[in-house]
């Protein structure tokens, strides 16, 4: 049984078909990612998988159960968080604040036992200061803890929405281009966290991304798409040579 299996899954805008018939399954543990020319559908898939969109039709399984028409705010109890292709933290609030955010789905106290700030909710809270620390090491982020969002380097940022998405425990990570925005080395660094987070963290990997040297660098399969269709999928060097893919990036 696949991990996250995607069936005949099509996304319309009253003429216009962002995603059409899709499919793809990602096993358990993959780094799996999808490629394309922009407007090809790839982030419209993963606003589908995140419940911003509800499929035109298709179909949706994570871990055989049917998720597609599960509420927006439920997709994250199922073990799904993700990072936007255009960084979405609160500003005017510190690191630790915006990964505290993260911490949101796990809180199982009550809003009375909140404002009275009873013992269980003094424990439940050096529980999620313990994990959200745990992340901060992992990333190597110490440094900016308690820096304000809105003085940080893109670089800076692009990692510390990562961490909240981490701070959410999740079993599949989406990532909507990683890399974007980021110089080589930072690119390099990237490269390292994505193949740690399946490797030591045990988190299935879902990405989209243009910057195909990371591409081929992490990922076990990929999926090109272009109009909204599926082109191929296969390992990165066997996409990367497909005919169509390459008529497709370079207008042939």
């Amino acid at each position: 049984m696949s991990y996250l299996r995607a069936d005949n899954l099509s996304l319309h805008f009253g003429g216009l078909k962002a995603v059409s018939e899709v499919s793809f399954a990602v096993e358990k543990g993959e780094i799996f990612t999808i490629i394309g020319p922009n407007g090809a559908g790839k982030t419209s898939i993963f606003n589908l998988i995140s419940k911003f969109y509800k499929p035109t039709h298709g179909r949706l399984y994570l871990e055989g159960e049917d998720i597609t028409e599960i509420p927006a705010h439920q997709i994250v109890h199922h073990g799904i968080a993700r990072t936007f292709q255009n960084i979405e933290l609160f500003e005017n609030a510190t690191v630790l604040q915006n990964m505290l955010v993260g911490r949101h789905r796990t809180n199982n106290t009550t809003l009375i036992e909140d404002l009275l700030f009873l013992p269980k909710v003094r424990q439940s809270e050096r529980a999620h200061r313990k994990h959200v620390e745990e992340v901060i090491d992992f990333l190597g982020i110490a440094a900016y803890r308690d820096k304000m969002i809105s003085g940080l380097p893109y670089g800076v940022r692009k990692v510390v929405e990562l961490a909240r998405a981490l701070c959410c425990e999740p079993k599949l990570i989406l990532l909507d281009e990683p890399s974007s925005g980021l110089n080589v080395e930072e690119t390099d660094d990237m490269s390292y966290w994505i193949r740690d987070i399946r490797d030591q963290l045990g988190v299935t990997v879902l990405m989209v991304e243009h910057d195909m040297s990371l591409v081929n660098r992490v990922s076990d399969r990929v999926l090109a798409l272009n109009y909204g269709r599926v082109l191929t999928i296969g390992s990165p060097s066997e996409v990367q040579s497909h005919p169509d893919v390459v008529a497709a990036y370079l207008g042939a």
